[in-house]
């Protein structure tokens, strides 16, 4: 398992790395719609689309496709993320409340449509990231990195009170803490290195602090890291209503694409309202 894991993530690097890094923003833009597209039919698979699942991550792909040709992967409106943000807020809080019992409740056309369109706007926030420069689109997902290790650790060190047993027994409300502590300290000094470094463009921490000043970066610390743990949670949630373990075995060793990114999922374009004007 674990040489698996490790030549996953190697064929996974070698892939996005120098798309992330080249001149256009194009590569990585191309590469993440094929991702997503895989993480639509996953999306099918875990809500009892059956044989219809191909289509959905054909008909996301597609979508993400058209967005790009027509421009929007790179410069979306600004006020189209802040419904997203609502969304994934009100709604994530309303799933996470009905649990996996609840899940199955929810009309499965109403699931399929829901899961596309998140999706689909989760491609376009992080195409539209990578459109505004490295520094930007690093420090969103050192955000959801840094939020999951500190959570990890400070889970493993001070965990007592359980955070969601039945869908995710193994996080705390510890873990979320200390995951939210890191996140602030990861805002305020990168913050800080965009002020004293040359950098291609300015960070998202730098970006919430022009908008809203040091309180306002302080919330949103605090709300990006707890949106990462809603993302994690959510995609657990509809795997356990699923019965399975896993959202697909595309990546040996790590699962499916849902798996690997279910965190980014609400964070970046929760991360675009916040940072755009």
């Amino acid at each position: 398992m674990l040489k698996q894991r490790v030549i996953t993530a190697i064929v996974l690097l070698a892939l996005l790395l120098p798309a992330l890094f080249a001149a256009s923003p194009w590569p990585f833009a191309v590469l993440t719609l094929v991702l997503i597209g895989a993480a639509g039919w996953e999306w099918g698979r875990l809500n009892q689309a059956g044989g219809a699942s191909i289509a959905m991550g054909v008909l996301l792909a597609l979508a993400c496709a058209d967005a790009l040709w027509f421009g929007w992967a790179t410069r979306a409106p600004a006020w189209a993320w802040w419904p997203v943000a609502a969304l994934w807020i009100v709604g994530g809080a309303f799933a996470l409340r009905g649990g996996p019992a609840g899940w199955p409740h929810i009309p499965v056309v109403l699931r399929w449509v829901l899961g596309l369109l998140l999706l689909w706007a989760a491609w376009l926030a992080i195409a539209n990231a990578r459109s505004i420069g490295i520094n930007f689109i690093l420090s969103v997902f050192c955000l959801v990195w840094v939020a999951d290790i500190a959570a990890y650790f400070g889970g493993r060190a001070f965990g007592r009170r359980k955070l969601a047993p039945t869908i995710s027994p193994g996080k705390s409300w510890e873990g979320v803490w200390t995951g939210m502590a890191g996140v602030i300290v990861l805002a305020f000094v990168w913050r800080w290195i965009d002020s004293s470094q040359p950098v291609d463009s300015p960070s998202l921490f730098s970006r919430i602090d022009a908008r809203f000043g040091w309180p306002g970066l302080l919330a949103g610390a605090v709300l990006l890291a707890a949106m990462s743990v809603v993302g994690d949670l959510f995609e657990s949630l509809v795997k356990r209503s699923a019965g399975a373990k896993d959202s697909s075995g595309l990546l040996p060793g790590h699962g499916g694409v849902l798996d690997r990114v279910d965190a980014l999922l609400p964070v970046f374009p929760i991360a675009m309202a916040l940072a755009s004007t």
